[in-house]
């Protein structure tokens, strides 16, 4: 691998960095080729892995529930189209998995600009995941060794709580299943005392700075 000058990592909230690459169903130009749309950006370590092949997997079984959500995937690691290809016909012949999402061929550059390349990795890309969401702005980062899968449902479960979190209000621990008050949404807490001293009366909690509401599916 070249000696890089690793770049500080994107952090949240910035705009996702620009590119342009080759993918399985030809050139892409991210963020603005989904502009509009919330998208999942993951990184693979390698085609013909036996864990990047049980992830690529389970998104796909998950394509129909993240496009009900308006958000498409893109996958990438540092391999060649044809590689790709190659890869997803396998997956296709023998799991009976037609793979439908681009696969992006990386260089080691792109890499890492996207800080999905670590010095003690090699070539090998780490397991990112970053949704993106319609301004090109990066919303969650989560990082996986190369050895542990990553929880797809999890995956999914955050594209929702993020755009719920825009629309309703911040999302609990364990959304929608919290133990304590379930899919409802949290209530941010008051500004002043004055609307502190009201917020009992105004809403349900357990006191004014904890009070929660009715999510609306």
């Amino acid at each position: 691998m070249a000696d890089y000058d690793y770049p500080k990592l994107p952090l949240l909230g910035d705009r996702l960095p620009e590119f342009e690459a080759a993918t399985t169903l030809g050139p892409i130009k991210l963020p603005d080729d989904f502009k509009g749309s919330w998208f999942v950006l993951f990184s693979h370590p390698a085609d013909f892995t036996p864990v990047c092949t049980t992830e690529f997997a389970a998104f796909q079984k998950r394509v129909s529930q993240f496009d009900a959500l308006g958000c498409k995937l893109v996958a990438l690691s540092i391999d060649q189209v044809f590689s790709h290809i190659k890869w997803l016909e396998w997956i296709q012949e023998k799991l009976g998995i037609e793979i439908t999402f681009p696969v992006i061929a990386a260089t080691e550059s792109l890499a890492v600009k996207l800080g999905m390349l670590h010095p003690n990795k090699g070539t090998n890309t780490v397991r990112v995941v970053f949704i993106v969401d319609p301004g090109g702005l990066l919303r969650l980062m989560i990082y996986y060794p190369q050895e542990v899968g990553r929880n797809l449902d999890e995956v999914l479960r955050a594209v929702k709580a993020l755009q719920t979190a825009d629309t309703q209000g911040p999302t609990p621990a364990d959304w929608p299943n919290n133990d304590l008050i379930g899919d409802r949404v949290i209530i941010p807490p008051p500004k002043n005392r004055e609307a502190a001293r009201k917020r009992m009366g105004e809403a349900e909690g357990f006191d004014w700075w904890l009070c929660h509401k009715e999510f609306k599916k």
